[in-house]
């Protein structure tokens, strides 16, 4: 309802009655307007986890250790030499350095094997061995293949000479250790090609970063064997996690970056103590449009962990067989009332959010357990708690304004309800599709390639264009780099891994 000011009555009580209707209307509008902007401002400047990320509070920490370590040192630099010895234990890693590094040793002699008393000579009766953490810095060598050639005195018609050995680009400089260094460095320790070719620099080698570039993508070339291998592994499985992020992607020619898309189907049998290794495969692609995941999980047959996003379900309407179950994840539904809490302190939310939190205890529990026990404890214990926060959300949501963001919490929630619960008839499945995340470091989405595709070990490998990078240059900056990988010159790769 709106006033009109030029046409108020002059009536007091009918003014009264009029404000009695709108100012509900105008609290309630504006109640959820400052929710809105409290769940934005939280986006924007918040944490995007819900609990404190202990590498973050590292890195806050790391300056302050530092400085407190500067003026230790400038404390007992400026002490007396014949300071007495110190009480205190130092602030060092304790434990002995890892067996598995080389050794050598430095021994600090005396300078004279005489006594200092009578004159006689010495001899060792003990010594003193301590460890200290060495490094020897990354040194460019020069690889030289030396084929000799070898004729006959008698004949003097054949020379004979070993072939030369394949190499992983023709005609290039570059060996496979230097290749899978460059590699290594841009996808798992996030270092861009342009600074890889300014520490060459100081070392004397002048590389162009496009020459880096080729480097990359014939390397990509060579992985894609593997990629392929890695996703039709984790797809053959009957359980997969499924997960799609943002990645931000230059637009050649614009100097503007698009919003692309990395799906990530993963499989973790861990929890359960399943025979299958933990793998996760990553598929890029332009936009979030449904039509992505259905073609790639056109074979796939089982269970898919999953949110609530809509092209998941599309697919398994497209189903006729149902030879796809849709496992949806307890955390997704349990983030919005998180969000509405923190804003608001409401005790429904917080009520929802106790009761979520008893169904992870017991996940806790089990974790690592068979699936049979799993799924009896899930019986005895975690089933009556999920059928009564059932009717729980089934009593409460009439009694919520519609428009508030806690109703569109319980909405979702009794929305994906037989999703939601599938969990408690299957020991192998987990509450939350987030598991996927357990044990291994989350995809560095500011670093991308030709190929990004990341195993729990770290590796990286999938489709995917120009990268943007938040410094603002471009690892791949001419459109060369938008068509496929013309492949090596040199004996076919395939048939070459095949003899191996």
């Amino acid at each position: 309802m709106q006033i009109d000011l030029a046409a108020l009555p002059d009536d007091p009580d009918v003014l009264q009655r009029m404000l009695r209707e709108v100012v509900p209307e105008l609290q309630a509008e504006n109640e959820k307007l400052l929710l809105l902007v409290e769940r934005l401002l939280r986006h924007r400047f918040g944490p995007r986890s819900e609990k404190l990320d202990l590498d973050q509070l590292r890195l806050g920490l790391e300056d302050e250790e530092q400085g407190a370590a500067e003026d230790e040192a400038a404390r007992d630099a400026a002490e007396a030499p014949e300071r007495p010895r110190r009480t205190q234990p130092a602030n060092r890693n304790r434990g002995a350095l890892p067996a598995h590094l080389p050794r050598f040793e430095v021994i600090i002699d005396v300078e004279s094997k005489q006594c200092p008393c009578c004159g006689g000579t010495l001899h060792m009766i003990g010594e003193d061995r301590t460890e200290q953490l060495d490094i020897v810095p990354a040194q460019l060598r020069v690889k030289v293949l030396c084929r000799p050639r070898y004729g006959c005195r008698g004949c003097e018609g054949a020379v004979v000479q070993a072939p030369a050995p394949e190499r992983p680009i023709d005609g290039g400089m570059a060996t496979e250790a230097l290749i899978a260094h460059v590699v290594v460095s841009k996808f798992c320790d996030s270092l861009p090609l342009y600074r890889q070719a300014q520490m060459l620099k100081r070392q004397g080698i002048t590389l162009d970063r496009s020459t880096l570039s080729t480097w990359v993508g014939r390397a990509c070339w060579w992985l894609k064997p593997l990629y392929e291998l890695v996703v039709s592994t984790v797809l053959s499985t009957d359980k997969v996690f499924a997960d799609e992020t943002t990645l931000p992607v230059l637009e050649p020619g614009r100097g503007k970056t698009k919003t692309g898309r990395l799906w990530c189907y993963a499989v973790d049998d861990r929890p359960w103590t399943g025979p299958t290794h933990p793998a996760a495969a990553y598929v890029y692609s332009e936009d979030r449009r449904g039509e992505h995941p259905t073609a790639h999980l056109a074979a796939f047959r089982g269970t898919l962990q999953v949110d609530g996003y809509a092209g998941f379900s599309n697919l398994v309407e497209a189903r006729r067989d149902a030879s796809i179950q849709l496992a949806f994840c307890w955390a997704h539904a349990r983030r919005p009332f998180y969000e509405f809490y923190t804003s608001t302190e409401s005790p429904l939310a917080a009520e929802v959010l106790a009761r979520i939190a008893k169904l992870y205890e017991i996940e806790a529990d089990i974790r690592g357990q068979p699936p049979d026990l799993r799924k009896a404890v899930r019986q005895m214990r975690s089933r009556p708690m999920v059928e009564a926060l059932h009717v729980w959300l089934q009593e409460h949501l009439p009694r919520v304004p519609g428009w508030s963001d806690l109703a569109k919490a319980m909405r979702y929630a009794l929305r994906h309800w037989d999703g939601l619960i599938l969990y408690l008839d299957d020991g192998r499945l987990e509450m939350g599709r987030v598991e996927v995340w357990r044990g291994c470091c989350r995809l560095n989405v500011s670093v991308a390639a030709p190929f990004v595709w990341r195993c729990l070990t770290g590796s990286t490998l999938a489709p995917s264009p120009h990268p943007a990078r938040q410094t603002g240059h471009a690892d791949f900056p001419h459109p060369a780099f938008s068509r496929p990988v013309r492949p090596s010159l040199s004996t076919d790769r395939r048939t070459a891994l095949g003899r191996r």
